[in-house]
């Protein structure tokens, strides 16, 4: 049985499926009660799934959503390649899983070659963090898999290419997310550049191409997985600024999670900074998903190395995102 979420923005932890002791300590020591969690297809299963949700829950914490790294980013699915259909019937058994173990969440991207980044940074103090420069940008990456310049995938692909295998993709899931009564999260593209080795990303790197894809079916369990910090990164590419964004899919009721960074500046060089050191007043962006009364959860990501120990910055943006979320409520 599906759990019932209450009202509210929510801080989470994005946490291991399989903590110690000591990171459920500390997420608890955050006074955080949501994660979200990620695995692959060796361990996804409806069984492996209620049992990550029963043991976070004997800690005082709850599950908001489960990803699998293997129905996520996938070049078959977003480029028609062969064994596409293998992987949308695993991403209907993911969301039937998800229904099953009692989880009402996942989040998918639809990037054919991954993430790209360029070398890491300075920011703030020297804490280094990702960076992404266009002038200089080779490879990019999801998981073990790597994609290179000139063209990842053998050929260039046209942005009809990309819209109709989405078109198909999201059509065939969408009954059963409805179905499951799972909502899906798409996340933008990272970075939302308009094409990389060959592929265009059309779709999920822009105000209006979002708007179109999820216009394509109108399922209420079809949304948005909004990382500010790719919008950010698009800044004018994107149509509109994040908070418009955050009006218009709120008034849809199709903004399901959010990715709470920032940046720099935008594309076509980018290094990702601390919540409060990029070109965005973040408190604007918290404003906002309390104006429209967001019910779903912010989490920290990409978060600088501080101190070289990721649990620093990670304490030190939860606290900075609980004092928003606490200033935005009493506004």
């Amino acid at each position: 049985m599906l759990p019932t979420i209450e009202p509210g923005i929510k801080v989470a932890v994005q946490a291991s499926p399989e903590p110690s002791e000591e990171e459920l300590a500390l997420i608890r020591q955050m006074g955080v009660e949501w994660v979200v969690l990620w695995t692959n297809a060796a361990k996804a299963s409806a069984d492996y799934f209620a049992s990550r949700r029963k043991l976070y829950e004997a800690h005082g914490i709850r599950v908001y959503g489960f990803g699998n790294w293997d129905v996520h980013n996938q070049d078959a699915i977003v480029l028609g390649l062969e064994g596409r259909d293998a992987k949308v019937a695993q991403y209907k058994q993911h969301l039937r899983d998800l229904s099953r173990a009692g989880i009402p969440y996942t989040t998918y991207a639809h990037m054919a070659n991954g993430i790209w980044s360029t070398e890491r940074e300075p920011t703030r103090g020297g804490a280094s963090a990702r960076a992404f420069d266009a002038a200089r940008a080779e490879e990019g990456r999801w998981i073990d898999l790597r994609y290179r310049t000139p063209l990842s995938h053998g050929r260039a692909y046209s942005q009809e290419e990309i819209w109709d295998n989405f078109a198909s993709f999201i059509q065939e899931v969408a009954p059963v997310a409805e179905d499951a009564g799972v909502k899906i999260g798409i996340h933008p593209d990272d970075p939302p550049w308009p094409e990389l080795a060959g592929i265009p990303r059309c779709i999920f790197s822009s105000f209006d191409g979002y708007q179109r894809a999820l216009d394509l079916t109108g399922s209420p369990n079809i949304g948005v997985c909004l990382c500010v910090g790719c919008w950010l990164e698009g800044g004018p590419l994107m149509g509109k600024d994040v908070v418009e964004t955050i009006h218009e899919f709120g008034k849809q009721k199709r903004l399901f999670k959010v990715h709470f960074r920032n940046v720099d500046q935008p594309l076509p060089h980018f290094v990702e900074t601390f919540i409060d050191a990029g070109y965005m007043d973040m408190s604007k962006v918290m404003r906002a998903l309390r104006a429209i009364d967001f019910d779903g959860v912010v989490i920290a990501d990409h978060i600088p190395l501080m101190g070289n120990d990721p649990r620093i910055g990670m304490a030190y943006s939860i606290a900075y995102m609980k004092a928003l979320v606490k200033w935005a409520n009493e506004g």
